[in-house]
């Protein structure tokens, strides 16, 4: 049932995206898109239900899990983000992301189909385990607003003023303020995840994935630090935001 759910999620994200390609409105918010993004997101709430009713705990037990996890902390944070700075293209953007996610989430042997329910759970280990890939949601979204923003500035540097995706792009200042936002939200809630680290049981296996974390924790910090402090220009602020994220996964694949 759960794997059925995240495949009608799958569908609605790349109509979303779709829809965002074909009928997008400048300066407006796209309906159809945000439509898609909200019914995949009962849809995979529904997933998320489900894979924590079987487990009897938060659903990030294997990787088909985590996937769905992020998945769906992505399109939460576009739904929180994207209507409130007028983003609409940014569904665009994420769609193929979230689709690439819950595909690979769905492939034979990456989600568990009879996972074995925990007798007994550690309360700061699920706190540890959700804050932690939720942080993850919000730093996706902001390396995708980042590219956006990549993009809106490459096109601005070389005068192609008049070109379709130049007149669909958000207002730059509009993606300096979602990446700014998003980037200290995620670092906000990495915090928690890290916090509540340090007061679960003690376990041998989370001691690498702790150092990743943290490392990941100050690489943002020191990101944003820059930004308001050292006053990097926007253009490096999105590039650091967009090579801290994917070093960050690079890390967290192999330990």
């Amino acid at each position: 049932m759960a794997q059925w759910l995240l495949v009608v999620a799958t569908v609605l994200v790349v109509l979303g995206g779709v829809w965002g390609a074909t009928a997008f409105r400048p300066g407006g918010r796209n309906i159809g898109t945000l439509s898609c993004m909200v019914l995949a997101f009962i849809c995979q709430m529904g997933v998320l239900g489900i894979r924590g009713e079987l487990r009897g705990k938060c659903p990030l037990g294997d990787y088909g899990e985590i996937l769905a996890f992020l998945a769906w902390a992505l399109v939460l944070f576009y739904l929180v983000v994207g209507p409130a700075y007028r983003l609409s293209l940014l569904g665009l953007f994420t769609a193929p992301v979230v689709a690439v996610f819950q595909v690979v989430a769905v492939l034979p042997g990456v989600m568990d189909r009879d996972p074995v329910a925990v007798v007994e759970v550690d309360p700061w280990g699920e706190a540890h385990a959700a804050f932690s890939v939720l942080s993850y949601g919000a730093f996706a979204l902001a390396a995708i607003a980042a590219l956006m923003f990549l993009v809106l500035n490459k096109k601005l540097k070389d005068q192609q003023l008049g070109s379709s995706l130049f007149r669909k792009l958000p207002p730059a200042r509009s993606l300096l303020d979602s990446i700014v936002r998003l980037t200290s939200i995620g670092a906000g809630i990495l915090t928690i995840g890290i916090i509540s680290a340090f007061l679960m049981e003690r376990d041998s296996a989370l001691g690498s994935h702790l150092i990743a974390a943290i490392a990941t924790w100050l690489a943002y910090l020191a990101v944003v630090f820059m930004y308001f402090w050292r006053g990097i220009t926007p253009r490096r602020l999105s590039s650091s935001v967009i090579v801290v994220f994917i070093l960050s996964l690079l890390v967290f694949a192999f330990v």
